[in-house]
Formats: structure tokens, C-alpha cells, sequence
């Protein structure tokens, strides 16, 4: 196996585990919703600010020179965490509305989002196998949310355009990972600081006075809705430090492997994990379009796969040709 193809495995490997990592947050973010009525933007302001709780101590002690950040790259890690901000809280949000498997689904029209933004600003390549993954992974985000279904559209419009939005701030949250990348910044130090800049953004947008914000906090008093709950406080700070860490820690590490686009793609099989786990746990069924999208979107990862590899082999062929080397 040859070095770059070794490179764009791990890449795969590191991206699906985050996939199937992160295929829980949905679950844990349903349960808190419905379970102790947590608002959502709450819910991401405690999340956040748990994860960087989790990781402060323990980059602390294991690795204290990632703890260190060039000033030049301050003011960029804070603008990744407001787009974290706005991405969690839209995601909450959706979650809160459509459910945990309708809400992944939909965050994964990011794709189409990821692939043009990326191909934009980042001169990521655009050819026609990843724009057939995208038709394969978009047309199947639209099965499993049945928004085939103009009476889905009708009776929860505002649920939908919130999962779509959420699609576009995961790209915006994607394409700063792979940017933050390219800077040289190493992916643990950026989790921490755009988690920590993502707390402080989310604390004002709870704390706006009369707030109008859907989901947010009324009163300050509503930050702490949990109030003696203790199992409800254990399971978002496990919420926080176990899957949010690993699962955006992993992601992160991907990105700075593979093109934001590829990496978005890949981990479209997220919805599949939270479809799975949601029938399971909370009794959300899928039917049969659905099912069929969960394929659909499959598909279109296995297809990229495949290309990719091809691509390499392709070209060590070309390399290695004696023709090459005249």
C-alpha cells in the first residue's frame, strides 16, 4: 500500500468512526428535550461549555503545549466558534422540532453546501463523482425526511427550514476545520477554543434581554431548568464529554487528512447510525423510504470511496510508468 493510499484510508477510517460517534449526540439531545424539557439553546450552552470543561484538564496534563495559540490565530478560532455557535443551536434546535434521525438527516444537505463553498473559497476538486455522491446523498436526506411529502412541508415548514439552515452552518463549520487545518493548527487546540468561543456566544444569546430568540432562555434563571435533576446533569455532561469530544475531535483530525467536502460526505452515514439507534432506544421506526434513502446515502459514500482509490491507483500507475520517467 502506498503512502497516499495509506493516507486516504486513515482518512476514511477517522471519519466514519466520527460518523458513528456523533450518530449519538442526536439521541442524548432528543431525550434531554422531551425527558426534562430543556431548551434547546440551554441545552447547547451547557454542552459546549462541558466540553471544554472536559478537555481543558486533560490537553492540561497530557499535552500543555496544544493549550498555546498564536495571536494571529485568535481572532480566527473566535470566528470558527461563533459559526459553532450558530451551527449547535440551530442543530439543537431542529432536534428539538423533527426528532433525532429527521434532524441528522437534514443537517447532511451540507453536502451540496460543503462541495460548492469548498470548491469556492478552498480550490477543492469538484469532478463528476463527487457531484453524483452528492445527487445519491441529498436525494436520500430527502427520503428519510420524506420531504417528498408536500403535507411534511405544510405541518412543520419551520422544522425543516431550521434542519436546512443547520446543513449550512455544519458546512460553514466544516470548511473553517479544514481551513483551520491549512493554518497549521492542530485539531485538539482548535476544538478548545472554538468550544470555549461557542460557550461565551451562546451565554449572550441566552442572556439577550427579552429574548425572542426560539429556544432560548427567558430568564436567566432558565439556564439552570435542570435545577436537582442529577441524572439529567450527568447525561449532558456525558453528552459533552464523551460523544462531542470524540466524535468533533475525530472530525476535526479528519479534516485535516481529507478535502472538508469528502469528509462531509462521508460522514452522511451519521443519519443511518441515528436512524438505527433511534428506532432502537426511542422508538422512532423508519419506513420504507426511508430505508431506501439510509441506502441511497450508502451508496453514495461507497461510490467516493471507490473513486478516490482509483484516483490513486491511477496515478502511482502514471508514476511509476517508465514512460513517466523519460
Amino acid at each position: 500500500m502506498t503512502a497516499q493510499s495509506s493516507h486516504l484510508t486513515r482518512g476514511y477510517t477517522i471519519a466514519l468512526l466520527s460518523a458513528a460517534i456523533l450518530s449519538t449526540t442526536a439521541i442524548f439531545i432528543r431525550y434531554l428535550t422531551q425527558t426534562y424539557n430543556v431548551l434547546p439553546l440551554v441545552l447547547a450552552f451547557w454542552r459546549d461549555g462541558f466540553v471544554v470543561v472536559t478537555l481543558l484538564p486533560i490537553l492540561g496534563l497530557f499535552r500543555p503545549i496544544l493549550l498555546r495559540v498564536n495571536r494571529d490565530h485568535l481572532l480566527y478560532l473566535c470566528a470558527y466558534g461563533l459559526a459553532l455557535a450558530l451551527f449547535n443551536s440551530l442543530w439543537t434546535l431542529s432536534v428539538a422540532l423533527n426528532g433525532a434521525a429527521a434532524a441528522t438527516v437534514l443537517v447532511y444537505c451540507s453536502t451540496a453546501f460543503t462541495a460548492i463553498l469548498g470548491w469556492w473559497f478552498l480550490k477543492e476538486r469538484l469532478d463528476w463523482a463527487k457531484l453524483l455522491a452528492i445527487c445519491f446523498c441529498l436525494s436520500g436526506c430527502i427520503l428519510v425526511a420524506e420531504a417528498v411529502d408536500a403535507t411534511i412541508w405544510r405541518v412543520n415548514l419551520v422544522g425543516i427550514l431550521t434542519g436546512i439552515f443547520s446543513g449550512l452552518g455544519y458546512a460553514l463549520y466544516s470548511l473553517m476545520g479544514r481551513s483551520a487545518a491549512q493554518r497549521g493548527l492542530n485539531p485538539w487546540t482548535t476544538l478548545l477554543y472554538t468550544f470555549g468561543f461557542a460557550t461565551i456566544f451562546l451565554l449572550g444569546l441566552n442572556l439577550l434581554p427579552e429574548n425572542f430568540l426560539p429556544g432560548a432562555a427567558k430568564q436567566p434563571s432558565d439556564l439552570f431548568g435542570l435545577r436537582d435533576a442529577l441524572i439529567g446533569w450527568a447525561i449532558l455532561f456525558i453528552l459533552a464529554a464523551g460523544p462531542t469530544v470524540a466524535g468533533f475531535g475525530l472530525y476535526n483530525v479528519s479534516l485535516s487528512l481529507l478535502p472538508a467536502s469528502v469528509v462531509n460526505l462521508i460522514v452522511t452515514l451519521e443519519p443511518v447510525f441515528t436512524a438505527a439507534i433511534a428506532y432502537l432506544l426511542l422508538g422512532e421506526r423508519l419506513s420504507e423510504m426511508q430505508i431506501g434513502g439510509s441506502a441511497l446515502i450508502l451508496a453514495g459514500v461507497i461510490l467516493l470511496r471507490v473513486y478516490e482509490g482509483w484516483l490513486v491507483a491511477t496515478n502511482n500507475r502514471r508514476t511509476q510508468s517508465p514512460i513517466s520517467k523519460l
